[in-house]
């Protein structure tokens, strides 16, 4: 295939890794490394555009395209992170060779933090299905002192890999469980989500250990967000359940009337209500699978913009927000 010095296109790409064979693949990766700046940025984002409709299909050249992460361009560097979570959010197991390159940004306290989050949130999503690969003491300690910067794309990435490394491995986290607690009280809804849910997890496998983050789960029991006080009612319930002489309070004030069936069902959990045999909606929560299953559909709802829909095109509009969509110009 010809082997054109222009950046190619997304067809392209499609075309090359489809037709050549691995030792051609790497050969072209790596001879990006010799293209000028600008051809070689170009050629990193069409690559993560491309990582983000095919993910395993950049499986082949994982390794060499992890030598862009410190590239002296630093758009590149985070253009080559961003394509490392395109890949591990869909094939974790293919970016498990480049944990070593990500592990190293993520230790830099001279790369641009945005850089950091990236390879952060790449080593969780491969945490949680191989936490013997990203989980050492020195990438747990980097993931947990990420969480006092000031950024707060920082210390959510951090977060969600600090979650993602407690469902992968609950015993790596039963040390921290004080020192997370003590970042419950961050005005990011998804840090104190994450964080809530990764306490969880740890207290699927070691609910003792929750004992010692009892007020700060407490303290998240009139949280505004239905869905941290709900993973907070789920550890109190874990804590409830377990050996230890804790005091657990009535959690039942943290549901209003018209509270989400999400936060419901934990507060059903932790004060032992079910409506008897045949009831099953209680069975997972507690437990990891119940986890696994719910944390990424429950971000999304999280993130999910405020106000309406355009019913023309159905671009997200705030509420209050204008007249006319400025999308496609129709009345709303």
């Amino acid at each position: 295939m010809d082997d054109s010095r222009q950046p190619p296109s997304i067809d392209q790409l499609e075309a090359r890794f489809e037709a050549e064979p691995r030792e051609r693949l790497v050969t072209w990766a790596e001879r990006l490394a010799e293209r000028e700046t600008k051809a070689r940025k170009t050629t990193l984002r069409t690559l993560r555009q491309f990582a983000e409709q095919q993910p395993a299909s950049l499986e082949p050249v994982l390794t060499t395209l992890s030598l862009f992460l410190t590239d002296e361009e630093r758009s590149s560097r985070l253009t080559t992170a961003k394509l490392f979570v395109a890949v591990a959010e869909a094939e974790p197991d293919a970016v498990e060779s480049v944990v070593s390159p990500l592990a190293a940004r993520l230790a830099d306290d001279d790369e641009f933090y945005y850089v950091r989050a990236r390879s952060a949130e790449v080593l969780g999503y491969v945490a949680r299905d191989h936490p013997e690969a990203v989980a050492s003491p020195e990438v747990v300690a980097d993931l947990r002192i990420g969480l006092s910067f000031d950024e707060p794309e920082v210390r959510e990435k951090l977060a969600k890999a600090l979650e993602y490394v407690a469902l992968g491995d609950q015993e790596r986290l039963r040390h921290h469980v004080s020192e997370l607690a003590s970042h419950l009280t961050n005005s990011n809804e998804l840090v104190r989500y994450h964080l809530c849910t990764a306490l969880v997890a740890v207290g699927c496998a070691y609910p003792d250990a929750l004992s010692e983050s009892t007020a700060p789960l407490c303290d998240r029991l009139d949280d505004e967000s239905p869905y941290v006080r709900g993973r907070a009612v789920e550890a109190l319930g874990l804590l409830a359940r377990s050996d230890s002489d804790v005091a657990i309070p009535d959690v039942r004030s943290a549901a209003d009337d018209d509270a989400a069936a999400f936060l419901v069902d934990r507060v059903r959990y932790a004060t032992d209500e079910d409506d008897g045999p045949g009831d099953t909606t209680l069975e997972k929560i507690g437990t990891i699978p119940g986890l696994r299953d719910r944390t990424d559909e429950i971000v999304d709802e999280i993130t999910a913009p405020d106000g309406d829909e355009c019913p023309y095109c159905g671009l997200s509009l705030p509420e209050p927000g204008p007249p006319i969509c400025p999308q496609c110009g129709g009345p709303r």
